[in-house]
């Protein structure tokens, strides 16, 4: 699984990033069961999109701040 770029990121909605969490964070939940019953195949997949989730909370809070 590649990460996404901040500068996509920045060019979405504040809409279409908390979609985009909201996603992230179910396929979080299905790769840690994965993980549980010994199916994962990628668990470098989870890093990935425990950061990607963090950029996109990062990006919403810059905004809210105004910078």
């Amino acid at each position: 699984m590649k990460s996404t770029k901040p500068s996509d990121l920045r060019g979405l909605t504040d809409t279409e990033l908390q979609n985009q969490i909201n996603e992230n964070e179910r396929s979080l939940v299905d790769m840690r069961f994965k993980k549980a019953v010994g199916q994962l195949e990628s668990p470098a997949a989870l890093r990935t999109i425990r950061r990607d989730i963090a950029r996109i909370k990062t990006i919403l809070r810059q905004r809210e701040l105004g910078k």
